[in-house]
């Protein structure tokens, strides 16, 4: 029981410096080789890019042939009862050519269920950042309920403005 500890008698261990400096270089030297070795692109699976990879991946990012689109007519919304606010929307919808005809000829089902949806919002429906998102996905659920998944792939918004 005659056995005292650093802590007991308020001595601090110190910790060497070498070991310190051996550290930091070690670190340094690791840091180094890392860096190296990624620049030389030695990493597995880390390649350069080279002509016929960009060519790839532009051509992976081309759009389907048959891709097509079809204008909706503008729209001016009233936003609530006394606030004086209007909701100008515009939008295309974005289609493949093949069911061009059958969307076109429902055009007038699609203006109507985006006028009452879009009559029917608030002003803090359209006050938050991220309400334009929320409010397109909204209005392609209906779209798509009313067209079909099959025929209408998005909705691009091309002007949403609050005056």
């Amino acid at each position: 029981m005659a056995e005292t500890t650093a802590i007991e008698t308020g001595e601090k261990k110190k910790f060497p410096k070498s070991l310190a400096l051996l550290s930091l270089v070690l670190a340094l030297a690791g840091a180094g080789g890392g860096f190296f070795v990624a620049y030389q692109g030695l990493v597995p699976g880390d390649k350069k890019p080279t002509p016929e990879m960009a060519e790839k991946n532009t051509s992976s990012t081309q759009l389907p042939e048959d891709l097509g689109f079809v204008a909706l007519d503008p729209l001016v919304i009233s936003l609530g009862q006394n606030s004086g606010l209007n909701l100008r929307f515009r939008a295309q919808l974005e289609i493949r050519e093949k069911n061009r005809q059958e969307v076109e000829k429902i055009l007038p089902r699609i203006i109507d269920v985006l006028n009452s949806y879009l009559r029917a919002l608030d002003i803090q429906d359209i006050d938050e950042v991220s309400s334009l998102v929320k409010l397109r996905s909204q209005m392609l659920r209906r779209i798509q309920v009313v067209a079909g998944v099959e025929r209408v792939q998005d909705l691009l918004i091309m002007e949403f403005v609050v005056n």
